[in-house]
């Protein structure tokens, strides 16, 4: 099934022939020609029942005892075929905010995810008559989307190699948006943007992994800070080497990489401590 335009004529010619029949109707019962006038009123009647208003970004799917005669796109006042049913298709960009549903992410931990998706119909037909309704369609295709999706990549990845749900959240987002495109296109839906609306670790294994998150947020930590250190330990030996200010044997540079290598390190404020003797 595929949009097309139907037959349509402006309205208010349509009211004016209507009332011109009547009016023939009425002189012709005056002057005795009741088979005429019944005719001319019949045709009225059955003129005004193709009457129809479309709104502003509505759609009205229009069929005729079972056949498909077209959709009717531009809102105002239309003359259409008589004796047709007449469907109303809102053709508004809205909002779709799908339930936060509980599934499994790539390495098996247990996540909570919602999404919300902005979605408009861009073929009446299709949303008319390809699908029962469409809008229970879109709901059913969302879950399943994010369902995939979701369980194809870590909610996190601490080692930096691959995708993950809470690091590549744009990405992740932009991938639905495309499943889910290729499943609302029979219903003649548009996915025009997704969005995570929430993200998160079950409740069951919420501490468990914030404790493991806090633990690579100090691990990564303590990584930079040492070879900031190793950098400046260097930096501070090459300088006194440079200027010959004093002259270092291997030993003394151990132990003056030793002391800063702890004073930068350490978690706490290091202890000056003078030392009055000789390493040797």
């Amino acid at each position: 099934m595929k949009e097309k335009d139907t037959f349509k004529l402006n309205g208010f010619l349509a009211v004016t022939l209507i009332i011109g029949l009547l009016v023939g109707a009425i002189f012709s019962i005056l002057g005795a020609k009741y088979s005429i006038g019944i005719i001319l009123t019949l045709g009225s009647f059955l003129l005004a029942t193709g009457l129809v208003v479309v709104q502003p970004n509505d759609s009205k799917v229009i069929t005729f005892f079972g056949t498909y005669m077209g959709s009717i796109r531009q809102p105002g006042f239309w003359f259409t075929m008589p004796l047709t049913a007449r469907q109303k298709i809102s053709l508004k960009v809205r909002n779709f905010n799908s339930e936060k549903i509980k599934i499994n992410d790539a390495t098996g931990n247990p996540i909570e995810i919602a999404a919300v998706i902005v979605i408009r119909v861009v073929d009446s037909a299709k949303a008319a008559f390809d699908v029962d309704s469409y809008d229970r369609f879109v709901e059913i295709q969302a879950e399943t989307a994010l369902r995939h999706i979701a369980s194809k990549y870590p909610y996190d990845d601490f080692s930096n190699d691959t995708y993950s749900l809470r690091g590549n959240s744009e990405e992740i987002a932009f991938e639905i948006a495309q499943e889910l495109q290729a499943r609302l296109a029979i219903a003649g839906v548009e996915v025009m943007d997704t969005r995570l609306t929430h993200l998160a670790y079950a409740i069951e294994i919420a501490s468990a992994m914030l404790q493991r998150q806090q633990a690579a947020a100090i691990l990564s930590a303590r990584q930079i800070i040492v070879e900031g250190a190793v950098g400046m330990a260097q930096m501070a030996i090459e300088k006194l080497q440079g200027d010959g200010t004093v002259e270092l044997d291997e030993e003394r540079k151990i132990q003056m990489i030793n002391n800063l290598m702890v004073a930068i390190v350490s978690d706490r404020s290091a202890q000056p401590v003078i030392n009055t003797g000789t390493l040797y």
